[in-house]
C-alpha cells in the first residue's frame, strides 16, 4: 500500500475484516458516519481519531503517519513484533483485559526462562510479542477501571515485564526500545507506588546508560537512587539487595571511567557488606544480588584494568552453581575467555568458549565480544586450534 493514503483509508486498512457496524458502534458513532470518514467525505475529529486508534489497536501516529501502513511481514522478527506491542499496537480497546493473576504467572515465567535457558533468545521470541500487548492493553484498560487492587497488580506485573524487555531490547541490538521500555518501568512503577520496582526500574535505567556509553549518569542515577532506597518502606532484604544492586550499578560505572580505585572501594566498602546481608538465591527484583555476583564485578574490574593475572586468580576462587541466572554465569565465563586472550593463551580462549557454546549457544552467537574473541582465534592460533575456532564459527553463524 502507498505512504500518501489518506486518513479514511488508513483507517479502513487497519479494520481489516471487521464489520463496519461493529467498529463504528464501539466508538459511539453510526455506520453511516464511520463510512464518511473511511471514503474522506468526513474528518474526524482529534477526540474520534484517538477513540478509533484504540479501537483497531494501533497508535494515532500509524492513522497520520506519512509512512507506509503497517503489514504483517512489518513483524516478522521477534524485536520488530515487540517494538510494534511497545508503540501501541495490540488488542481492540473493546477485547477484554488479562487479569493480574495471569499476567504476573505470565512475566515470572517470562523472567524464570530469560535467565536459566540455554536457549533463551527463541523462547523469548516466542512469548514477549504477545505479552507485551497484552500487558500493554491491560494497563490502558487497568487505569481506566475502577478496581484500584487490579490497577496496581497490574501495574506491578508491567513493571517488571517492562524491565525483561530492557534486558531483552538491548541484547538484540534495540538501544532504542530498551530505552523506552526502562522508561514504561519507571511510570509504571512510580503509578503503582511500589517502592520496591521504582529502584528495579532507576537499576534498570543505570543499565540502559551504561549501554548508552554514559557511564557518569548511570553512576550518579545510581547513587541517587542507593540513597532513596536506604529510607523506603520495603522488608530489609529487598532493601539491602537493591540498595547493593544499585551499588554496583555506580561500581561499573566508576570502571568504564577507568576510575579502577573509586570502583573497587565502592565494591569493598559498599556492595559486598551488603551481599553477606543476602541469601544468594533471593534474587530480588531479578537483580541476581548476592556475594557471587558482587565477585563477578570484582573480576570485571579487573579485567577491564588489564590485571589479566589478578583476574584469573579472582576467577579460581569463584563459584558460580549457586546463582539464580545463567546469563550471569555466561557472562563470567566470556570474561575468563577475555583474559586468556589479552594474555596471547588462545588454547585457553578456545576452551572457554566452546564451554561457552555448550552452556548458552545463543548469548555466544549474539554477543559482540564473543564474536571478536572467536576470530581472534582465527587469525592467531595454531592450525588446530584455528579450524577448531573456524567450525566454531560457522556454527554460531559468524562465517
Amino acid at each position: 500500500m502507498h505512504a500518501d493514503l489518506p486518513i479514511g483509508d488508513r483507517i479502513k486498512h487497519y479494520r481489516g475484516g471487521r464489520r463496519q457496524d461493529a467498529v463504528a458502534g464501539l466508538v459511539g458513532i453510526s455506520p453511516d458516519y464511520l463510512s464518511q470518514i473511511e471514503r474522506g467525505v468526513k474528518v474526524p475529529s482529534v477526540p474520534m481519531l484517538y477513540a478509533l486508534a484504540q479501537e483497531l489497536g494501533v497508535p494515532v501516529a500509524a492513522l497520520l503517519s506519512d509512512q507506509a501502513p503497517e503489514t504483517a511481514e512489518s513483524a516478522d522478527t521477534a524485536e520488530a513484533a515487540v517494538g510494534r506491542a511497545l508503540l501501541g499496537y495490540g488488542p481492540a480497546r473493546s477485547a477484554p483485559a488479562v487479569a493480574s493473576a495471569v499476567l504476573r504467572e505470565r512475566v515470572e515465567a517470562a523472567w524464570t526462562s530469560w535467565q536459566t535457558s540455554g536457549t533463551r533468545f527463541t523462547e523469548a521470541a516466542e512469548v514477549l510479542p504477545v505479552l507485551v500487548a497484552d500487558v500493554e492493553h491491560a494497563v490502558r484498560a487497568a487505569r481506566a477501571g475502577a478496581d484500584p487492587a487490579e490497577r496496581r497488580a497490574v501495574l506491578r506485573a508491567a513493571a517488571d515485564l517492562y524491565c525483561l524487555l530492557r534486558s531483552y531490547l538491548r541484547r538484540t541490538g534495540r538501544l532504542d526500545l530498551a530505552t523506552l521500555a526502562a522508561d514504561r518501568a519507571m511510570r509504571a512503577a512510580e503509578d503503582a507506588d511500589d517502592p520496591l520496582r521504582i529502584a528495579a526500574a532507576q537499576w534498570n535505567l543505570g543499565h540502559v546508560l551504561l549501554a548508552a556509553g554514559q557511564p557518569g549518569e548511570a553512576e550518579e542515577l545510581a547513587l541517587r537512587a542507593a540513597e532513596q532506597v536506604e529510607g523506603a518502606t520495603m522488608p530489609q532484604v529487598e532493601r539491602t539487595a537493591m540498595g547493593g544492586a544499585l551499588q554496583l550499578v555506580a561500581v561499573v560505572g566508576a570502571a568504564r571511567r577507568r576510575r579502577w580505585w573509586e570502583a573497587r572501594d565502592r565494591l569493598t566498602q559498599h556492595a559486598a557488606p551488603a551481599s553477606r546481608q543476602v541469601p544468594e538465591s533471593s534474587n530480588v527484583a531479578w537483580t541476581v544480588f548476592g556475594p557471587t555476583n558482587v565477585a563477578l564485578h570484582a573480576l570485571s574490574i579487573d579485567m577491564e584494568a588489564g590485571e589479566t593475572g589478578e583476574a584469573l586468580h579472582t576467577a579460581d576462587a569463584i563459584d558460580t552453581g549457586p546463582l539464580p541466572s545463567l546469563e550471569r554465569e555466561f557472562t563470567f565465563g566470556l570474561e575468563v575467555a577475555a583474559c586468556h586472550s589479552q594474555r596471547r593463551d588462545d588454547a585457553a580462549a578456545l576452551l572457554a568458549l566452546l564451554g561457552l557454546e555448550a552452556t548458552a549457544p545463543e548469548d555466544l552467537a549474539r554477543t559482540p565480544l564473543a564474536r571478536q574473541l572467536v576470530l581472534t582465534v582465527i587469525r592467531r592460533a595454531r592450525a588446530m586450534h584455528a579450524r577448531q575456532a573456524e567450525q566454531l564459527a560457522a556454527r554460531i553463524g559468524l562465517v
